[in-house]
């Protein structure tokens, strides 16, 4: 692996048709969607893509994801994804994206804590050194980048004390 960006930023994904709801704006669903290309793009640049699932047997599951859902999206909304590695270690990793539309506004982030799988098991297994090393450079790589006030948010009700 090359040095590794700071953060990973994914090419330029467009909005389809059919992920239009009928409130006009993209759906929720697929803005996961968006963040999953996006991810496998940083995957494959970890080595991780899916000729590793192939010929490997190794690949990652999401365990845990939480999507902040900002501006909406439409049809002809062009975007791209960062990925930005906020720890790791033998078996997991946690990372933190954010989509943002081409004319630079963010339109969403996702915070997903993935686990690292055989998939003869299936079950969680520790990555090969070759993996390891390349999480290990991007995570190195981003640990200047600025810790978002979005990262670990709790979901609830906020309620005024009186």
């Amino acid at each position: 692996m090359t040095s590794a960006p700071a953060p990973f930023v994914s090419s330029v994904l467009e909005i389809e048709k059919d992920w239009i709801d009928y409130n006009g704006h993209l759906n929720m669903a697929y803005y996961n969607v968006l963040f999953d290309r996006a991810s496998d793009e940083a995957f494959e640049f970890l080595g991780m893509g899916a000729e590793y699932a192939k010929e490997r047997r190794l690949t990652t599951y999401t365990a845990e994801i939480h999507v902040c859902y900002v501006r909406e999206l439409h049809l002809g909304d062009r975007v791209t994804s960062t990925f930005q590695m906020l720890d790791h270690d033998e078996k997991r990793f946690h990372v933190f994206q954010e989509l943002h539309h081409r004319d630079g506004w963010l339109a969403a982030t996702s915070e997903s804590l993935t686990l690292h799988v055989d998939m003869t098991g299936p079950r969680v297994c520790r990555f090969p050194a070759d993996i390891l090393a390349n999480v290990e450079k991007m995570r190195a790589a981003h640990t200047a980048l600025p810790v978002s006030e979005r990262i670990g948010r709790p979901i609830g009700i906020r309620r005024r004390k009186v």
